[in-house]
């Protein structure tokens, strides 16, 4: 089925942007995000319709305009959740402004686990910074958060021993006041710009 519903997007030039699938029994769903340079959406959802096996199409909001921007804090829980604290209270502002910024976090310990799960974090859809919270970190999650950084993604570290606050964009000692600078530095409703505070530390 998938091959008949990507033949139909191809053959209207509609560029798939995102796709999840969840597994369900009897059926089940299949979402797609596009972007169609002016091509007309209707004609495709009624090509859609025709794909053998289909039960139903309809068009939804985005993630993108639902749930917006994605802040992930990962690290030692108790600092985890501060900094969460700081960064939804911050995007509760933001948001009642129009804004829309979402954050998740995972409290999570080890080297090679926290290295993994930044490494991973850009491949998650709509994630524009990333928190490490923790009193060490260093090593191969260092090496990771480097290698992040040269994909675009920003990263505040808190001040902790080891190597990861020198690789990081941003070092903030407080873990409240560091969620709340996560969200300004991704809110388009904000004055806060990362880019002239890189390699500082508060």
């Amino acid at each position: 089925m998938l091959f008949g519903l990507t033949r139909v997007l191809a053959d209207h030039q509609a560029n798939i942007t995102y796709v999840d699938i969840h597994s369900g029994a009897p059926q089940s769903t299949i979402y797609f995000e596009l972007s169609l340079d002016g091509v007309a959406l209707e004609p495709i959802l009624t090509d859609l319709r025709q794909v053998a096996g289909v039960a139903t199409v309809a068009e939804l909001p985005s993630f993108a305009k639902i749930y917006g921007k994605r802040i992930i804090v990962m690290g030692g829980g108790a600092q985890v959740g501060l900094v969460a604290m700081g960064a939804v209270s911050e995007a509760d502002r933001h948001n009642i402004r129009g804004e829309r910024i979402s954050v998740d976090t995972i409290p999570l310990v080890g080297e090679q686990e926290l290295a993994a799960a930044v490494r991973s974090v850009v491949r998650l859809p709509r994630v524009k910074l990333l928190v490490l919270a923790g009193s060490l970190m260093g090593g191969d999650i260092a090496d990771a958060v480097q290698e992040v950084r040269t994909q675009g993604l920003y990263v505040i570290s808190l001040n902790m021993a080891g190597s990861v606050p020198d690789a990081a964009d941003l070092v903030v000692t407080d873990p409240v006041q560091a969620g709340v600078m996560a969200v300004m530095a991704i809110a388009d409703t904000a004055k806060f710009d990362l880019m002239r505070q890189l390699k500082k530390r508060y």
